[in-house]
């Protein structure tokens, strides 16, 4: 299957910004990379895995501040948290990188320097907008609403002495090598975004120190300086390896470089394909072979934000479900190259549907069968059908679809034609209904052929499932008294051992679960968090509520002339050229109304769709943007500007009155 086995594989995640304990759409990414660096193993690839921690910064300074506690004391806990819930979900990372260890830090100050000394860094003034979460600088016109393009956050005036680096020196040499190789940026969408959004209308020197705060690495010519906190956190991806700025490289190094593909999230692809090739350009380095931009894991109602209070944590989901099925929600539930859900009623279904029913009750039946009907004993007695055939076809063609899918890192997708093989199992046993067999003495050996090739059905999908399932197949295995099958073996049946003999107390892999009884105990947690919180967290409730400025006092007269109703958001859609609205059908009562709403930086046209809404329905109608709005969708709006749809507490029918 593998075209390149002697050639060792480099894979690296984005290393974690060590601000906080990672959500599960930031843990996603680690099981993403583990799931192709055991696939490339499977390969026989010698695979260096690495992925870390990104520890300097104003945001980490500021939150240590915050804490009572030193920068460092800061990232020592969270930098241990992190490395946790990675190890906590299984994945085989070869190295754990943190941007504070000494080495690394020497290399980014040389890596300056050598910059320095070239002319691609000069120094100058920045002028501009600055968002500090993402420590970054923005021109007006880059921004989104007025807020940060890449964030959504506030930002603010700032100008200082600072470092820059000459993108635009670099910038058409980049753009041939995209246009010369094609798999370099992945998905297509995102090599497009960068393309035309970024590269083609003209790169602006970027600015790559800052005086606003220390804890960063210094410039060691100018110690008051720090260096931008991307230059050094981007470069961990050489460090890591041993590659040294004055050419003494270790042979890590040399033998892992290029990387063979850098995993990110989308949010970062503008760093890790525009500015980190052409500092890999300005060091005369090659540039990685692939830089693969993931799409996000959503909750419900949009991407987790602590502020949002939706924030899910993987060891929350494991104590729910154990670790095997939340690898295996999110890297299912994750299509390429857009955005997957996640929810607790979606887990609690495929927990059930897939894992219990399609591929525990299949292992646990084919077991059972076995000792009930042989002893545990699993031979193949050469009595064959057609219907024998069909489901040899299915499993070797499914086994190379996996292959095939998985040189492409469409994981979803490979973990979906592995479970084709277990429902074609399940089909089969309908098909040949052992239980009937096993009434007739004379097609005893036609129960054992048969009862053999799900045996080997199952052997062959387990070995391909433990790329993404370790323990499960593992578990699987172990019950069938085999090791995994080599990937090379995978285009040949009936290697399974006969007259092997399968555990006699198979293991119930994934139990069912009760929807309405987990979605109880996820409100009794909640409620306990927010007991702990509101007694732990001194002045939690000033932090909870905002004065504004009060309007004049009206009458109950005045207040009548409203017209307040539930509406249902019947269909979405953005206003073409408008950077803020919404276009929304709403049903109120027996009518359907256009109402257009400023609230595009806060839900997507999609996730309208559906939603229960307040309305003021006898607003006399305006024009927007060239468009007729009908009335008004009733919005809060915290501190920070952000916006929150009113919606009714319980569910009421579509035009009931507020009053």
């Amino acid at each position: 299957m593998c075209q390149d086995c002697k050639k060792p594989y480099y894979i690296t995640t984005a290393i974690a910004y060590a601000s906080g304990k990672p959500h599960i759409g930031n843990t996603y990414e680690i099981i993403l990379a583990d799931s192709v660096a055991r696939y490339k193993r499977a390969q026989g690839r010698e695979v260096f895995f690495q992925t870390g921690t990104d520890e300097h910064g104003q945001k980490i300074e500021e939150k240590a501040a915050a804490a009572g506690v030193t920068p460092r004391e800061f990232v020592d806990g969270a930098a241990a948290e992190i490395q946790r819930i990675w190890d906590l979900m299984n994945t085989s990372y070869d190295k754990f990188i943190r941007t504070t260890e000494p080495d690394h830090e020497a290399q980014v100050q040389r890596i300056f320097k050598k910059l320095y000394d070239q002319g691609d860094i000069y120094k100058g003034h920045y002028e501009g907008l600055y968002c500090t979460p993402c420590e970054s600088f923005f021109t007006e016109s880059q921004l989104v609403d007025g807020k940060c393009p890449d964030c959504g956050r506030e930002v603010k005036p700032a100008r200082e002495e600072a470092y820059f680096f000459r993108m635009s020196k670099y910038a058409q040499r980049l753009i041939d090598h995209i246009n010369a190789h094609p798999e370099f940026i992945q998905p297509v969408s995102r090599k497009n975004e960068m393309m035309n959004n970024f590269l083609l209308p003209g790169l602006q020197d970027l600015c790559v120190s800052r005086t606003t705060f220390s804890w960063g690495i210094p410039v060691s010519f100018d110690p008051k300086h720090v260096i931008y906190v991307w230059l050094d956190a981007l470069t961990n991806y050489i460090t890591g390896i041993g590659y040294d700025c004055d050419g003494q490289c270790a042979e890590g190094f040399n033998r892992l470089w290029p990387a063979d593909l850098h995993l990110i999230g989308k949010d970062i692809i503008r760093f890790h394909t525009l500015y980190w090739p052409i500092f890999l350009m300005a060091l005369d380095m090659p540039l990685p072979k692939q830089i693969f931009g993931h799409p996000w894991l959503l909750q419900g109602d949009g991407k987790m934000s602590k502020s949002k209070g939706n924030v899910l944590y993987a060891d929350t989901l494991v104590d729910f479900f154990g670790v095997d099925a939340v690898r295996y929600f999110v890297l299912h539930e994750m299509p390429f190259d857009n955005d997957g859900v996640i929810s607790w009623e979606l887990m609690v279904e495929r927990m059930n549907s897939d894992l219990a029913n399609i591929l525990g009750n299949l292992v646990n039946r084919t077991i059972s069968m076995s000792n009930k009907y042989f002893g545990g004993l699993v031979a193949d007695k050469g009595a064959a059908e057609p219907v024998d055939e069909e489901l040899k076809t299915v499993v070797m063609e499914e086994a190379a679809r996996v292959d095939y899918k998985m040189e492409q890192l469409r994981v979803a997708d490979a973990i979906s034609e592995i479970f084709n093989i277990f429902r074609r199992c399940n089909k089969y046993i309908d098909e040949t209904a052992p239980w009937i067999l096993a009434k007739d003495e004379s097609a005893k050996d036609r129960l054992s052929t048969v009862l053999y090739n799900l045996t080997e059905s199952i052997v062959i999908g387990a070995s391909l499932l433990a790329s993404f399932m370790p323990e499960t197949a593992e578990k699987i295995l172990t019950q069938l008294n085999t090791d995994k099958r080599e990937l090379s073996q995978m285009n040949r049946f009936g290697l399974y051992p006969s007259d092997s003999k399968v555990t006699d107390k198979p293991e119930i892999l994934f139990a069912r679960m009760d929807v309405k009884e987990v979605l109880e105990r996820v409100e009794a947690m909640h409620m306990e968090e927010d007991v702990q919180t509101g007694q732990e967290g001194e002045g939690a409730e000033d932090e909870r509520v905002i004065d504004i400025e009060t309007k004049p006092e009206i009458t109950y007269d005045d207040f009548a002339k409203l017209q307040f109703q539930v509406g249902e958001i019947v269909r979405c859609e953005e206003v073409p050229k408008s950077k803020k609205l919404l276009c929304s059908q709403v049903r109120i009562g027996s009518q359907t109304r256009q109402i257009l709403s400023g609230i595009k930086a806060y839900y997507s046209a999609e996730e309208m769709v559906g939603k229960k809404v307040m309305v003021v329905t006898n607003l006399k109608p305006a024009r927007l943007a060239g468009m007729l709005s009908e009335g008004m969708l009733l919005c809060a709006e915290d501190a920070k500007g952000n916006l929150a749809l009113l919606t009714p507490e319980k569910d009421m029918p579509a035009g009931a009155e507020i009053c």
